[in-house]
This record gives structure tokens, sequence and C-alpha cells, in this order.
């Protein structure tokens, strides 16, 4: 979806990544298999760029620095991705910088989870690579500890939230800052992922203000350019309280390429191009559905239902290009624009019963 944005202003693009049948590969115009983490692959892929940028933050950092120290453009910058990969650094930023965020405490261990017991109910997390609900366990009770990391992580006071919102921000090189509307996140009972997403949030002028502001405040503290997605609790007395960041394209954000006047693809790359960032208002309200690989099938993907989905005005299928599907793998989104939220509800609903991907 960043290359198809690409094509509008004649921006190259190549690619780095593990896969040799990734989707991306017939569409850019060079591509490289290799492993993102390998220092001697990502230096040397980063040598033939002009700026390099990320969609994943799982990358071999160090090969990012010397890349920088040598003149490379690589936007985010790559001390602010080492921090972000790293969930205890993340909390302990917000702490340093007046962020509002869950209380928390840092753990090395099992044994530490445990003897923190009285701090339950919690949210215990992997202070490393956890993505997509990997890495994270709630533990409500002491029966519940031994289902704790046994590395070192976190533990986060169990929230009381009223909705999970989100709210993406840009930034470029000049210091030109823009965010987006929030929009609320409904999450996959079991698979932690978000399944729906609603734009705007249904939040109180107050609470948009506020989140709007923390949302800038982070990025810009951080000063980091290119794309941040900033992902926050608002609490049933109406604090907004940060949870995560993530510094690129990002899933509460896909609905933006037609809902939105610029799309988060095209404002990511005007940010790390050093263009102008674009207007990030609302066209109209927008749902979007996650198309999640169907629980119990694994194998060459199948779409059911897609030609019904089509027939529908004002549906947007965007299909990977994933060939095989396996439970929860994300294989596609559908956004959906209406006049009226409920009508939204109602048809992002009939959507993910209809758009079903098998084998």
């Amino acid at each position: 979806m960043i290359i198809q944005s690409a094509i509008n202003y004649n921006i190259d693009i190549h690619i780095l990544d593990p896969d040799a049948h990734a989707p991306c590969r017939s569409i850019c115009q060079r591509f490289v298999q290799g492993k993102l983490t390998d220092f001697d692959t990502v230096y040397a892929f980063g040598r033939d760029c002009d700026v390099i940028t990320i969609e994943i933050e799982n990358v071999n950092t160090e090969a990012l620095e010397k890349l920088v120290s040598e003149g490379k453009e690589v936007y985010p910058q790559p001390h602010l991705i080492k921090l972000i990969q790293d969930k205890r650094l993340q909390k302990t930023f917000y702490k340093g910088n007046g962020i509002p965020t869950a209380d928390f405490i840092l753990t090395d261990n099992r044994e530490e989870v445990i003897k923190n017991a009285d701090f339950l109910p919690a949210v215990n997390k992997l202070g490393r690579e956890g993505y997509d609900g990997r890495g994270v366990q709630v533990l409500k009770s002491k029966a519940d500890l031994q289902m704790s990391f046994d590395a070192p992580g976190l533990l986060e006071k169990l929230i009381d939230f009223d909705k999970e919102i989100s709210v993406i921000v840009a930034k470029n090189i000049k210091g030109e800052v823009m965010a987006y509307p929030s929009v609320a996140c409904a999450f996959h009972p079991t698979a932690n992922l978000v399944e729906f997403l609603f734009a705007p949030a249904e939040i109180s002028p107050e609470i948009e203000s506020k989140a709007q502001q923390i949302a800038l405040d982070v990025i810009t503290k951080l000063d980091l350019i290119g794309l941040l997605a900033v992902e926050m609790f608002v609490t049933k007395d109406g604090e907004v309280l940060v949870n995560e960041i993530a510094p690129r394209p990002h899933n509460s954000g896909h609905h933006s390429i037609e809902a939105n006047f610029t799309s988060q693809f095209e404002q990511h790359l005007r940010a790390v191009m050093d263009m102008p960032l674009g207007n990030t208002d609302l066209r109209c309200p927008a749902a979007m559905v996650n198309l999640l690989g169907e629980d119990g099938y694994s194998g060459e993907a199948v779409v059911e239902g897609l030609g019904e989905a089509m027939g529908q005005k004002g549906v947007y299928v965007h299909l990977y290009g994933k060939k095989l599907t396996k439970p929860f793998r994300k294989m596609g989104h559908v956004t959906l624009l209406d006049d009226n939220m409920e009508n939204l509800k109602k048809r992002a609903l009939e959507i993910k019963s209809l758009i079903k991907i098998k084998t």
C-alpha cells in the first residue's frame, strides 16, 4: 500500500523482505530477499537507497545506525526504533516525559512477577518481540502467575477502560506535525487483533482534544520523523492513557485510503521524503473490517463472499496478495463508507460474516 502511494509521485521503492514470495515483490522496482535482523543484509541493502524507512520494528538498528553515520537518511531514526522495540524503554520514556500511561513495574523474570503479586490485576508484557497480541498475558489473580513470562518484561496495571482508541500522527523533517482524527478499535476476543475500527471514535470533544494533544506530544518529545500510531485507553472517568506506539503505517489507519483526504501511507512517504504533510480530515464516517484467516484453515487461500460484498455501495476491498492462509493471519481489510454510524456498525458485522478466508 506504500508502493501504491509512491507510484503517484514517481518514487522508486526498493524492498528488503524475508519472504521470497512477498506480495510487494511484483510491484516494487527492486526486491531483495533477506533477514531484517541481520546486520550485513540490512547494511548492504541500505547502501543502495537514498532514503530508508521501515514497515515493521523488528529490524537491525545497528546496521541502520551505521548507515546514518555514513550520511544515509533513515526515518524513523534508528535510536527511536530501538526504543520502541522494547516496551520497557517505551514505558520508561512515557514516565520520564510526563506522558499519561498506566502504572507499571519493570520485571526481569517470572520470579520478580510473582514477588509483585499484590500489583494484580495486571498485564504482563514481554519487553521485546511481542507483536499482534503475542507476548501479552493478562494476570487477574495469583492463580494466573504461572502464566507470566520468565524473561525481561513489565507488569502494567490492568485498566478498566471504556474504549480503546488510536491517533496517528506524522512529522516531517522540517518539523511540520499533523494528527488524524481518533478512531475506535474493537479487538478479536481470542486473537487480540483489531477486528473492527470505527472513525470517528465517537468520543466527546474534550476527550478528542486530549487524545490529539497527547499524540502530538509523544511524537514531538520523541522528535520522530515519519508516521506514529499512538494507541490509547479512554478510562471510565475520562482519562486518556497511552498504551503502546508503533513507528510506521498501522492497522488503525488502513481506512484512511478511502476515508481521509490523505491516506496514512501517502502521509508516511510525505514525512520521510520531506514533502508537505497532507490534510488528515475525514471525508465521511468509516468502518474497517480486518479480514483474518478463519480458525481451523491453513493452506492456499480461498476468499468466499467477495462478489456479494463488492456489489454494495461504499465497500472497498483490499486483499494483501498473501497466497497462504492460517488462523487469524491478516489477509486483507474492507473499508466501508456511510454517513450514518449506526449503519456502519451494522454493515461491518454483515461484511465480517460474509467474507471468509478459507482453503
